[in-house]
């Protein structure tokens, strides 16, 4: 896993001063290090029977797609409001300072499917709780949550008690 931070650029102070931004526009362009980030996502859940699975904005869909195809499944975005363009499902949540939505297309989950959702990031855990959330109103199971980074001292495994979590990379 060292191999794959490597090719993580640190970018100090962005997008403001103190923050430490993980860049992982580097990993993507480096043909081995997107394909062990894919793989290391997706090897836990080849042969989990999982449905679908779905990514959040906007990374998600990069590395969300390309593990529903490694490990069988269909795949679905969730969106910032406005984006999709058929009917959808709404959910609003807390951030920090303010709040935020998403939104996902009411007929992407179907009752009883089994899901994995997929991001980049694990930081703080409400958007991901916001996901998980549109998933279960659908009724879908959500089997997992995946993430390539955990940023750890930001504590996001704690809103997401009681699911099962896989991250790659901790920070």
């Amino acid at each position: 896993m060292q191999d794959l931070k490597s090719l993580i650029r640190e970018v100090p102070d962005f997008p403001k001063p103190g923050i430490l931004f993980y860049d992982i526009t580097t990993l993507l362009q480096d043909p081995a290090g997107l394909r062990a980030a894919v793989d290391s996502l997706a090897t836990p859940f080849i042969g989990q029977g999982i449905d679908l699975v779905v990514g959040i904005e906007s990374r998600g869909f990069i590395f969300g797609s390309a593990v529903a195809d490694r490990i069988g499944a269909g795949f679905a975005p969730v969106r910032k409001p406005g984006k999709l363009p058929s009917t959808t499902v709404k959910v609003t949540y807390d951030l920090e300072y303010g709040s935020d939505a998403l939104e996902i297309h009411d007929d992407a989950v179907r009752k009883g499917q089994r899901v994995l959702i997929v991001d980049d990031l694990l930081a703080t855990g409400g958007t991901a709780k916001a996901a998980a959330g549109l998933v279960k109103r659908l009724g879908g199971d959500v089997h997992a949550l995946a993430f390539l980074i955990e940023l750890v001292a930001l504590d996001g495994r704690k809103r997401l008690g009681g699911e099962h979590l896989h991250t790659v990379l901790k920070y």
